[in-house]
């Protein structure tokens, strides 16, 4: 197989499982339980991507500036700082960090 016929197979397996959503019944996704699961997935999805693009780099676990920098950012959300403010700050700590070593 080639990259491209993978590409377009993954693409229709894709547009598939979308379509396939359709078809689930409105009264099942108004319960609260897969309202609740659909909502703590979303935020481990979102977690994990967040772990991924901190420690990963390649196949190795990799503890580098970024580190203390998502630290910073969590800890600035906790006490509902600006987005703008995290973004800054996480970056400061980052380039501080990356300078002095």
């Amino acid at each position: 197989m080639t990259l491209w016929q993978i590409i377009i197979a993954a693409s229709i397996a894709v547009l598939a499982l979308k379509l396939l959503g359709y078809l689930v019944p409105p009264a099942l996704l108004h319960k609260p339980r897969p309202a609740r699961i659909a909502d703590l997935l979303t935020v481990a999805l979102l977690a994990a991507l967040i772990a991924v693009q901190t420690l990963g780099s390649g196949q190795a676990i990799v503890l580098d500036a970024r580190v203390p920098a998502v630290i910073v950012a969590a800890g600035l959300f906790a006490l509902k700082a600006p987005f703008i403010v995290v973004v800054i700050a996480a970056a400061a700590v980052a380039a501080a960090i990356r300078a002095l070593t």
